[in-house]
């Protein structure tokens, strides 16, 4: 059975993004701080990891049928020009359906019916393979659904000191965790934690 499972690059003192979307130079240097050409979905985009990340990446990537993010992320990337960097199906649980979407036969699917229905839709169009959710509200909403699966931290060495969360406004609490599979690579330890039933 797919798993469904969050990962983000978190600064060390728990946030995604830095006050008013920075940081991101911080938390995504692993992407680019090694030798290993590692090329994504987006023909003019690619990265360049160390074998240790670039190992974890081809895994987490081949693993990996669809995604659902929320309407900020999409619109802060400008829906990734209607390309996803892993090429994959994008599900967006939005309040309200853009009208203006300039890439219509792009594979993104549009939810307002809640991320139930958003992981659900996500599930089959990853015909078998992990749905990954996006971290903040989309993770804090799966894991109070009782969604989630697994857990996945890209741990960077910056304290951002303020921001969004990975996790923000839980009511499902606590949330208990395995002990964690360690990764220690250049500029960023993985951790990966299954949710404890």
């Amino acid at each position: 059975m797919s798993k469904v499972i969050t990962t983000a690059s978190m600064s060390l003192d728990g946030f995604i993004s830095g006050p008013d979307e920075s940081g991101f130079e911080h938390l995504f240097a692993w992407y680019g701080n090694g030798d290993v050409p590692v090329p994504t979905a987006q023909p003019e985009r690619t990265f360049r990891m160390t074998p240790e990340n670039a190992r974890l990446w081809a895994g987490l990537t081949a693993a990996t049928g669809a995604l659902v993010t929320g309407r900020r992320l999409f619109d802060i990337t400008g829906g990734w020009g209607g390309t996803h960097p892993l090429g994959v199906p994008v599900v967006v649980l939005t309040h309200t359906v853009p009208d203006d979407w300039p890439h219509p036969d792009a594979p993104f699917t549009f939810v307002t019916d809640g991320i139930e229905s958003a992981v659900a839709e996500a599930r089959r169009l990853a015909d078998g393979k992990d749905v990954g959710v996006a971290a903040g509200t989309m993770a804090a909403q799966a894991l109070d659904a009782g969604l989630l699966d697994e857990i996945w931290v890209m741990l960077t060495p910056v304290v951002l000191g303020g921001g969004t969360p990975f996790f923000e406004g839980l009511r499902q609490l606590p949330v208990v965790l395995d002990d964690p599979e360690v990764t220690v690579a250049a500029g960023v330890t993985h951790l990966r934690y299954t949710l404890r039933r």
